[in-house]
């Protein structure tokens, strides 16, 4: 069983914004699927599925995204998801906008919601989608840029870029992160 974590705040307010890329991305790849994430359970929402042969929970977590680990800790515990199995995506300021990087592991940079999925289920080894979002001109101003509105010429990029994210989970799952990596990065 593969678990495949998309990053962002639940409220609608939040929806739309460069902060919940992750959610935006196992949308599609849910709809892609037929795959309903509408269960409630684990601090989050999710849905089950079966995709490239192998079955999926697709994870939203609840908790706001500082809290992120809290539910996938809970999801893996519950059904006893090894680390080489999960894929967690997610907004990156340290990425150019648009760019789609894939990892196998590697620390938690900058992104709070990241660390806290490091913290709570304690490992850096499992694989990474990040969706660039660039940075503000000026990183005072991080918060309302990762939650403000997103003018539309870069909503069109990012719209493009969880596609690609989307189209990267597939590849994982049906070739593995090492080709994934060589075709998207």
């Amino acid at each position: 069983m593969v678990l495949i974590v998309g990053l962002g705040n639940p409220e609608e307010d939040y929806s739309g914004t460069r902060h919940n890329m992750g959610f935006d991305t196992v949308n599609k790849l849910a709809k892609q699927f037929n795959i309903e994430i509408n269960k409630k359970k684990f601090k989050g929402l999710y849905g089950t599925g079966i995709i490239e042969n192998k079955k999926v929970i697709i994870l939203k977590p609840q908790t706001y995204m500082n809290l992120s680990g809290e539910s996938i800790k809970e999801v893996i515990d519950f059904y006893k998801i090894s680390y080489e199995d999960i894929i967690v995506i997610y907004d990156d300021i340290d990425i150019d906008l648009g760019t789609v990087k894939i990892r196998k592991t590697g620390g938690a940079g900058t992104h709070n919601g990241m660390k806290s999925v490091v913290e709570n289920i304690g490992t850096t080894k499992f694989t990474k989608i990040r969706i660039g979002i660039g940075a503000p001109e000026d990183k005072s101003d991080l918060i309302n840029y990762v939650i403000g509105y997103i003018p539309e010429n870069e909503k069109i990029i990012l719209d493009e870029s969880t596609t690609i994210a989307k189209n990267a989970i597939i590849e994982i799952l049906k070739n593995g992160v090492d080709i994934a990596m060589n075709k998207f990065n």
